[in-house]
């Protein structure tokens, strides 16, 4: 039987987000994952690795990046417990309803990022395949740390700094205006957060996909 504890913070979270329309469509949650399973995934097994960002761009780290996959999801329970969360037909259902997100038929795909000092991501707007996208930050103490992500009213205009609040959440979903990325500035330690898209039938990489053979509806 699965432990619904995460999937029913998450849907807390969702029904009490603040929605802002500038300079994109966007919904920033508070506490969204439980306490344990926000405790569980904070111990995440493996290191942050030791990367280079040249381009400002993830996929210049492909070999070093890790996900929700099948391996996560067998091993490691709080991943187990997110990824079920997210898949639940009571979630994704609200998600569409609150967001108008375009999730049936599309695949969960959670990244667990740990970015070091030196790392930065030009400006982006993850059209294609991409559905859905949520960054879920995961921080340890009481501050607010600068390292929230950057919104853009287009790729030369920077427009606001999200707060990077533990267990805080934004949404947005993907178009031609939703541009974002994270300027460079001095990282102490790790910036840890889940990104989460959904993504088509068309994304190549299955390997980085929560299940494969389950899509959404």
């Amino acid at each position: 039987m699965v432990d619904f504890s995460a999937g029913s913070a998450f849907l807390a979270a969702l029904e009490g987000a603040r929605e802002e329309a500038e300079p994109f469509r966007h919904w920033m949650l508070s506490d969204v994952l439980d306490a344990d399973t926000l405790v569980g995934l904070k111990a995440w097994p493996h290191a942050a690795p030791r990367i280079r960002y040249d381009h400002g761009r993830r996929e210049e780290n492909n070999a070093t990046r890790r996900y929700v996959d099948a391996e996560a999801i067998d091993g490691f329970p709080p991943a187990r417990a997110f990824a079920e969360a997210m898949q639940y037909s009571r979630v994704t259902g609200a998600i569409e309803a609150r967001c108008g997100a375009a999730l049936s038929g599309t695949n969960f795909r959670i990244e667990y990022a740990q970015d070091g000092d030196g790392f930065w991501l030009q400006p982006h707007t993850d059209i294609g395949v991409k559905t859905f996208t949520m960054f879920v930050y995961l921080d340890d103490g009481d501050g607010d740390r600068d390292l929230g992500t950057d919104l853009y009213s287009n790729p030369e205009t920077h427009t606001k700094r999200l707060p990077f609040v533990d267990n805080s959440a934004t949404i947005c979903i993907p178009d031609e205006n939703t541009w974002h990325g994270l300027r460079k500035r001095q990282i102490d330690g790790v910036r840890r957060s889940l990104i989460v898209n959904n993504v088509a039938s068309e994304w190549r990489n299955r390997h980085e996909i929560t299940w494969p053979d389950r899509s959404v509806g």
